[in-house]
């Protein structure tokens, strides 16, 4: 974590060139800023999924079982927070949220260690926390997006990914181990639909990830609640809940 902090803190205190990524095609022209600090992202988040390979391997209680699941969330989030770290403007708020990014990561690390255990005492306060710490990554990485007005064609894949392995990981840890492809991959796809549409509307960034964040909620609610037989009635309760909470909140408060 030390690390990944070190080569975020470097990518501002040290200034390199950029140069930007072009390309001409009928009717559509793609260019994309490079920088020294894609780079570190990038890196930070394979040192990331190193790391923690590493870190879970060294537990007594692993047994033969694989470390992908414990490292997929980390990298993901040490990604997601680097990204939103290159989009904040220098000062103040950037150190705010360089304090919170590593705040974050450090709660991850931990509670990904924890559940390497499934009999150890706090292992069910780790996986609620880890579940709400991947949906806080989220919402902090779709708010960055729209604070940065990203164009479509990054936006796109960036939505579909993310929601997708966020979707993923939660319902492996709330199914106790059960991997959901097709359920992740189709939340993902309506996520992406619905953060394409909202492209389009005069929505702040705020309301933009409040809005995503709430359905991604909801939907992953919906999908654990039907894959654990609870009957349709009481399975959209809660989803519903929390999108009509987020969304009045977006819309009260703009």
């Amino acid at each position: 974590m030390a690390t990944v902090l070190l080569a975020y803190a470097l990518t501002r205190v040290i200034q390199t060139p950029q140069f930007t990524l072009e390309l001409q095609l009928p009717g559509f022209y793609f260019a994309y800023p490079l920088s020294i600090g894609t780079v570190m992202v990038l890196l930070t988040a394979g040192l990331t999924a190193t790391g923690m390979d590493w870190l879970i391997k060294s537990h007594p209680n692993l047994g033969e079982r694989r470390t992908i699941e414990h490292w997929l969330l980390p990298t993901l989030a040490t990604f997601i927070i680097g990204v939103s770290l290159t989009i904040l403007p220098f000062g103040t708020v950037w150190w705010v949220g360089f304090g919170v990014g590593g705040l974050l990561l450090l709660l991850i690390f931990q509670s990904e260690y924890t559940v390497v255990d499934p009999s150890a005492p706090s292992y069910a306060f780790a996986t609620s926390g880890l579940i709400a710490l991947s949906y806080a990554v989220y919402l902090i990485l779709t708010t960055a997006l729209r604070y940065n007005g990203v164009r479509l064609f990054v936006l796109t894949p960036i939505m579909l990914l993310v929601a997708g392995l966020v979707s993923l990981r939660n319902l492996h840890l709330r199914l106790g181990g059960k991997w959901k492809f097709s359920w992740a991959t189709g939340i993902g796809i309506v996520c992406m639909q619905v953060g394409v549409g909202l492209h389009y509307w005069p929505a702040s960034p705020m309301q933009y990830g409040l809005v995503l964040f709430g359905l991604l909620y909801g939907m992953v609610s919906l999908v654990g609640n039907l894959l654990e037989n609870v009957i349709l009635g009481r399975a959209i309760i809660e989803p519903a809940i929390m999108l009509v909470l987020t969304c009045g909140i977006a819309i009260l408060f703009p």
